[in-house]
């Protein structure tokens, strides 16, 4: 990963740990080496994990740490997100895509379709982060939280979207930097069956 990439994942991990103190620093880090929209784009797509609470704090912090203003907003044809969303969602779980929406759907089926079209269409399909860079800053985001099910995913996701292997790895060791130690162990772990499984 670049260096913008790797602050770009901290950052991340930082408002998913929720501690103040690394946001700001992880906030200072990025402002140095990142471009201030793609900050934002990283920050703004942590609300799919974290809510809203999180990201306006973390939107808040940004603002008053850099002296950057908003920008415009991007205005897209909100029809478009369904069919956005079914293309993004289908690389980030490549065979897995049909099973992982049956599944969604099992558990209700306003989840498959807001999953599709709110995450997958509206956020994650948004212009601004390559997927490779997106799926990266999630690797940091689950790393702080305790969801090994939807970072096996991710981590999958992040290879099906193109990050190289080592690149994951990065990711993993920049989120342990932020992140508390048992967590980090277990991204690591399921890191260690992600990659098992890729190599059979």
């Amino acid at each position: 990963m670049t260096p913008s990439e790797t602050a770009l994942v901290r950052l991340c991990a930082a408002i998913a740990a929720g501690s103040h103190s690394q946001l700001a620093a992880t906030i200072d880090s990025a402002n140095a080496t990142c471009d201030p929209e793609e900050a934002e784009e990283a920050i703004l797509q942590c609300y799919l994990f974290t809510g809203f609470p999180a990201v306006i704090q973390a939107m808040s912090a940004w603002r008053q740490r850099t002296g950057h203003r908003a920008g415009r907003p991007v205005m897209e044809d909100k029809a478009d997100f369904a069919r956005r969303g079914e293309r993004v969602c289908a690389t980030v779980y490549g065979g897995q895509y049909e099973r992982l929406r049956e599944n969604v759907r099992a558990l209700h089926p306003d989840l498959e379709r807001w999953m599709l079209a709110e995450g997958y269409g509206k956020v994650l399909g948004r212009p601004g982060l390559s997927l490779r860079v997106r799926e990266l800053c999630i690797i940091g985001v689950l790393s702080a939280q305790d969801a090994p099910r939807q970072l096996h995913s991710h981590l999958r996701g992040a290879l099906n979207a193109g990050a190289a292997s080592e690149e994951v790895e990065a990711a993993l060791a920049a989120a342990a930097t932020i992140v508390p130690t048992p967590r980090a162990e277990t991204a690591w772990q399921t890191w260690r069956e992600v990659h098992e499984r890729r190599s059979l």
